[in-house]
C-alpha cells in the first residue's frame, strides 16, 4: 500500500513507526508547519516531522490544506491511502484523493467523545474504560464510518499523561490492523455507522477552565486533576499566586461533615485540602514561577500558614 502519514504531536508517532515498520510504504508526512517559540523565537520543528526526517521520509508542511500546489502535490504522488492521526480538519478536495479514501485514529471509542480533548474529558468524567477508533473521514468531523474500535481499561492512578501512551501504542496495532484489512478486502472493508444516540463532546481545555473548584466533592475533584495532569495541569490560587496541582491521593472520608472546602492543613507531613465531602492529599504541586515537587519537597522550602486556603472565586 502507497500511504501519505497525517499527523504533529507525539501521539501520532508510534503509529507511523509501526507503518514503517510493515510492508507498506510512507510516500510523504505532512505536518504543521515550523512555528516560532521561546524567547529568541527559534523556529520549532514538530514531533512527528523530526521523527520523519530522522527516517529520510519526505515531509510537506502546507500552511493552507485547501492550496492548489499541495492538493497537486498529493495528487502526484497517487497514494492508496492516508492515514490521519492527531491532525488537522482535512478538506473533502485532499481526503477524497486517495484511492482508498483516507481514514483517521481517535482518542475514545466513538461516538463517544468526539472532538480536541477526549483523553482529558474521559478521566474529567471518572470513565473507568476508554479506547481508540479508526473511522473513515467525511466532512463532519470525527463522524465517520467505523473500521476498528478496541477497548482498554482506565485504572485509578492514571492520569493525562499515562492514558495518552496507552492509547498512542494501542492506537498504533489498530492503525497498522486498519491498513492491512483494507489491503486485504482491496478497500471493501467492513464498516458500521456511529450511533448519534451515544454521542459525547469532547471540547477544547482552555486556562480558565482548569482551575479547581473546591466546593466539589472529592471523587470529582480527583477526576478533574487527573484528567488535566501533566498538561495543561489544574491549578488553584492562594494569596495572588498560581499553583498547579499535578497529584492528588483519596483520604477517608471524616464523617463530621465539618468541610471548609479550599482550606489547607498540614498534618504529619500531608498536605490536604477540604472537598465539598472530604479531603485530599496534594501529592504533586508547583508553586508559580517554581519547579514541579513532591509535597515533602515542597514542605521543605515552604509553609503553609495556619488559616491558608485556596481562592474559591472564578
Amino acid at each position: 500500500m502507497n500511504i501519505i502519514f497525517m499527523g504533529t504531536p507525539e501521539f501520532a508517532v508510534p503509529s507511523l513507526e509501526i507503518l514503517l515498520s510493515s510492508h507498506h510504504n510512507i510516500s510523504a508526512v505532512v505536518t504543521v508547519p515550523d512555528k516560532p517559540q521561546g524567547r529568541g523565537l527559534k523556529l520549532s520543528e514538530s514531533v512527528v516531522k523530526s521523527f520523519a526526517l530522522s527516517r529520510n521520509l519526505k515531509v510537506l508542511q502546507p500552511d493552507k490544506l485547501k492550496d492548489n500546489d499541495f492538493i497537486k502535490d498529493i495528487i502526484s504522488l497517487a497514494p492508496d491511502l492516508i492515514v490521519v492521526v492527531a491532525f488537522r480538519i482535512l478538506p473533502k478536495e485532499i481526503f477524497t484523493i486517495p484511492k482508498f479514501g483516507s481514514f483517521n485514529l481517535h482518542a475514545s471509542l466513538l461516538p463517544k467523545y468526539r472532538g480536541a480533548a477526549p483523553i482529558n474529558w474521559a478521566l474529567i468524567n471518572g470513565d473507568t474504560e476508554s479506547g481508540v477508533t479508526t473511522f473513515f473521514l467525511k466532512e463532519r468531523v470525527d463522524t465517520g464510518n467505523v473500521i476498528i474500535q478496541n477497548k482498554c481499561s482506565i485504572e485509578e492512578d492514571d492520569d493525562a499523561g499515562t492514558l495518552h501512551d496507552k492509547l498512542s501504542k494501542l492506537g498504533a496495532s489498530t492503525v497498522l490492523s486498519t491498513v492491512n484489512l483494507i489491503e486485504m478486502t482491496n478497500g471493501n472493508v467492513p464498516v458500521y455507522e456511529q450511533d448519534e444516540v451515544l454521542f459525547t463532546t469532547a471540547p477544547k481545555i482552555t486556562k480558565e477552565f482548569c482551575k479547581i473548584n473546591w466546593d466539589n466533592r472529592a471523587a470529582t475533584v480527583y477526576n478533574f486533576i487527573r484528567g488535566l495532569s501533566p498538561y495543561p495541569a489544574s491549578y488553584s490560587i492562594m494569596d495572588g499566586k498560581m499553583i498547579k496541582i499535578f497529584k492528588t491521593a483519596k483520604t477517608d472520608n471524616d464523617s463530621s461533615g465539618n468541610f471548609q472546602p479550599g482550606k489547607i492543613n498540614v498534618i504529619n507531613g500531608k498536605i490536604l485540602v477540604d472537598c465539598a465531602d472530604g479531603k485530599l492529599e496534594i501529592l504533586s504541586l508547583q508553586m508559580e514561577g517554581k519547579k514541579r515537587l513532591n509535597s515533602r519537597e515542597f514542605l521543605n522550602g515552604f509553609s503553609f500558614s495556619h488559616d491558608a486556603s485556596f481562592d474559591l472565586s472564578n
